[in-house]
């Protein structure tokens, strides 16, 4: 079962994206900010990581930074942040896929699965 990170300051967010992405058969954890996202990662390393770009204490962009030092996680952005500028700046931090809220569910669960199908190429 993929394990995915979900990292997000909006609890009803979290909430519900957790409980469709667990209807979907994937294990979710969650954290609020960015040092509860780094301290999660490091607990269990996820198979996906959603991540915010606006988060307290430690920005989502500092987190992708932090992460693409030691890791080739699948990272996708979720954030309301929708100017082509922060697609580009969140991409060439090293995210993986980029969606802007509010998104359609099925096309996020797409990206999931094209995410991981990626990373599952890529181990062979």
């Amino acid at each position: 079962m993929p394990h995915i990170l979900l990292v997000d300051d909006e609890e009803a967010l979290r909430e519900s994206l957790s409980y469709t992405l667990q209807k979907e058969g994937y294990s979710v954890t969650t954290a609020a900010d960015g040092h509860t996202a780094i301290k999660q990662f490091h607990k269990q390393v996820p198979d996906v990581i959603l991540l915010d770009l606006m988060l307290p204490e430690v920005d989502g962009m500092e987190i992708c930074w932090r992460i693409r030092a030691f890791s080739d996680v699948p990272i996708v952005m979720l954030t309301a942040k929708d100017q082509d500028i922060d697609k580009i700046w969140g991409l060439e931090a090293g995210a993986d896929d980029y969606v802007t809220k509010p998104f359609n569910t099925r096309e996020l669960l797409a990206r999931i699965k094209a995410v991981l199908r990626r990373r599952a190429e890529k181990q062979f």
